[in-house]
């Protein structure tokens, strides 16, 4: 699988401002999402990397309305979106793909009615349905005449996550928003998938979120990069800047991780990532990675730094490390 090319300086399809999102927890309050700063391109793959629990498919659910937030500002090819009003103009315009197959299809419809459900949501007129479902099941590689009467226990895996990237396909959104969307499934099959998915983004000129634990999945498939950590993105960055020349420590150690011997880090020692990713609702004073950073100083447990320019033009860090008020050592 080739790497995709450059995206097209357009205006932001998604542009997110301050985004916070909330949860009670044990009586206490998880920050989730907390503060990020965000714009997605019409036209390129964007992904969105972290640990477990760092917040990024809770981000993806709040970019679509699909979980209230705090506070914040989200803007939909430039203009605001504020209550409700315009949830369904940008609920056609992207669409979400989960990470479990076996959970989003309804186990009692078949693959025709799961595939027509969202031309009735968005009240496409009925005498399109049967020529948009068929050009969207052909384009996921489903052939209509053979699988759209069967039923999702009569399908593999892949087959119902291509049913799944149909359905979200057949309104012709511009933007797909992938949360882990071959971590279900046999290995086998996950590069198909993705080659569906890369091949579709070419052919309509989508924009694609991918969200992955995975920075290999994302160094060959992405054009930028923001690595998320307990709820804010600490870098962000092309994706040859953040993984050949990762600047923040905790980027760092992930590259680390990647099973490629000439990945990141630009020849220099590099830390494995130790200890666990601290509780969202106690999240460390001062910069939110210093209890597992092997390069902290003594402003890290105190001052929590904001996004900072580095390495590359475009690339930056929340990290004490590139700040001259602290005493860079970059």
């Amino acid at each position: 699988m080739s790497p995709p090319g450059s995206a097209g300086a357009e205006a932001p399809l998604i542009e997110v401002s301050d985004f916070e999102v909330q949860f009670r927890a044990r009586r206490k309050l998880a920050r989730a999402v907390d503060g990020v700063s965000l714009n997605w391109r019409r036209g390129e793959i964007l992904g969105v990397v972290g640990e477990s629990g760092c917040g990024k498919s809770t981000l993806a659910r709040a970019m679509l309305g699909l979980q209230p937030t705090a506070a914040g500002t989200l803007a939909l090819d430039g203009e605001p979106v504020e209550g409700k009003a315009r949830l369904p103009e940008l609920r056609r315009k992207v669409q979400m793909i989960f990470q479990d197959p076996y959970q989003t299809l309804n186990p009692r419809q078949r693959v025709r009615t799961i595939v027509t459900e969202p031309l009735l949501v968005q009240r496409v007129p009925a005498g399109e349905h049967e020529g948009r479902v068929n050009t969207a099941l052909g384009e996921v590689g489903i052939d209509p005449a053979r699988f759209a009467d069967r039923y999702p226990h009569q399908l593999s895996g892949g087959q119902r996550q291509r049913v799944a990237i149909a359905a979200a396909l057949v309104i012709e959104p511009d933007g797909l928003i992938c949360d882990e969307p071959v971590s279900m499934l046999d290995t086998s099959v996950r590069a198909q998938i993705l080659n569906v998915l890369v091949e579709l983004q070419r052919s309509r000129n989508l924009a694609l979120i991918f969200i992955t634990h995975d920075l290999s999945l994302a160094w060959s498939l992405c054009d930028r990069i923001a690595v998320m950590y307990l709820g804010r993105v600490v870098e962000e960055g092309t994706a040859v800047d953040v993984i050949e020349r990762p600047q923040h420590p905790y980027t760092q150690a992930l590259v680390t991780a990647i099973p490629v011997p000439e990945a990141g880090g630009g020849g220099g020692e590099r830390e494995l990532l130790e200890g666990e990713l601290p509780d969202a609702t106690a999240i460390p004073t001062g910069c939110r990675f210093h209890p597992r950073c092997p390069r902290r100083f003594a402003p890290c447990d105190s001052v929590d730094p904001g996004l900072l320019p580095v390495g590359a033009e475009g690339q930056t860090a929340a990290c004490l490390l590139h700040d001259p008020e602290h005493g860079s050592d970059a």
